[in-house]
């Protein structure tokens, strides 16, 4: 049995979706799942985010969404990022909403709808700003057009209309209220078309946290779920009552006394200042551990932090202990909640310039995953 692992608290996941679904207010809750659950394991997931209340989830890929439906897991499922050579016949059989971006999408879903007998259920998808998915305002009203003619022939049945939102991790950000605009003209158009979709949705975590007016009749967390903050501008995970639900861990494989001088790893981009101990902890970039934290991130040992000496390799990095007791066996917390002074997926980012998603989506499967909470 591997001594690393990704521990992660289902209980956590319960709590942060109860959270977000108070902050929801009268709208439904999608617990965004995507990435392998951010990393944390789709399927445990998305099973705690549904016993907390959850009542749709939402994936990207075609492949996500047949997993869920391969595990027994029938909740209301959308999938959104659904590419031309997607078997679009096995997700829509399956009882997913795709997303359609486009008339080339739009074709491809009344397609799998006739093979499957029943209109495919669709979400379309505005850009209202964002400038990456999604149909762009001057398109439309065409897209709107052909989607009601599709579905007053049976091909689809319009479920949702939907977009996402550039800035929402900047709370007040002047293109908040732009797209909240832009999505409101997207709407009274795809009316005046007889489109009347049984849910509008817009929010992602941040907006679900900071800005009630675009939670309309469903709200889309993705990284709140697994407990973390969408962005310092919206508050620090535990001020928003969010508890993040990874804990990287392993154990130190070898330590050694070595003399003042001695490089470290590849390049020596560390050299010890004085005669010290150095412990070897068996994570790497193949793990998830971005070798840019080489010489800035740090570790906890023994209740103790120490910084990452010298390059981070494939499978190993090492920490100068100094003259502390270090043992080989001894637990190395790479990152957690913070609660026991850990670092957190926060700091690791914060150090190497990016953001909390990058850091828990990136642990390697070779990491296995152990689940606290199951039910």
């Amino acid at each position: 049995m591997s001594v690393s692992a990704a521990r992660v608290d289902l209980d956590a996941i319960r709590s942060n979706v109860a959270t977000l679904k108070s902050r929801a207010g009268d709208a439904d809750l999608m617990a965004v799942v995507k990435a392998d659950g951010y990393g944390h394991g789709m399927l445990p997931a998305a099973r705690a985010a549904l016993d907390a209340g959850a009542s749709w989830l939402g994936v990207a890929m075609a492949d996500e969404a047949i997993e869920l439906r391969s595990a027994g897991v029938s909740a209301p499922t959308l999938a959104w990022l659904l590419g031309p050579n997607d078997d679009w016949n096995a997700v829509v059989a399956a009882g997913v909403d795709v997303g359609v971006n486009g008339p080339w999408a739009l074709e491809r879903a009344v397609a799998a709808g006739a093979a499957d007998g029943r209109p495919a259920r669709v979400h379309l998808k505005a850009d209202t700003g964002l400038g990456r998915g999604g149909v762009q305002p001057v398109d439309w009203p065409d897209l709107v057009d052909a989607t009601a003619k599709a579905q007053a022939d049976g091909g689809v049945e319009v479920i949702g209309i939907w977009s996402h939102l550039a800035y929402a991790d900047n709370p007040g950000h002047p293109t908040i209220d732009r797209q909240h605009a832009v999505f409101e003209q997207a709407l009274e158009i795809a009316a005046r078309a007889g489109l009347r979709p049984q849910l509008r949705h817009l929010a992602n975590s941040a907006a679900t946290l900071r800005s009630p007016a675009t939670h309309y009749d469903l709200v889309r967390p993705g990284v709140a779920v697994y407990g973390l903050s969408p962005g310092p501008e919206v508050g620090e995970a535990g001020e928003l009552g969010l508890t993040p639900a990874m804990t990287l861990t392993t154990q130190v494989a070898l330590t050694k006394q070595v003399p003042a001088g001695q490089g470290v790893s590849y390049a020596h981009r560390y050299t010890t200042p004085l005669p010290t101990t150095l412990a070897l902890v068996p994570l790497g970039y193949a793990d998830g551990v971005p070798r840019h934290l080489t010489n800035l991130g740090e570790v906890a040992v023994g209740g103790r932090r120490y910084r990452i000496a010298g390059t981070v390799c494939m499978d190993q990095f090492v920490v100068d202990v100094g003259s502390d007791p270090v043992s080989v066996g001894d637990e190395v917390v790479l990152f957690g909640p913070g609660s026991c002074g850990e670092p957190t997926a926060d700091e690791w980012a914060e150090a190497i310039g990016t953001i909390n998603y990058e850091i828990v989506s990136r642990i390697g499967a070779r990491v296995p995953r152990r689940y606290e909470g199951e039910r």
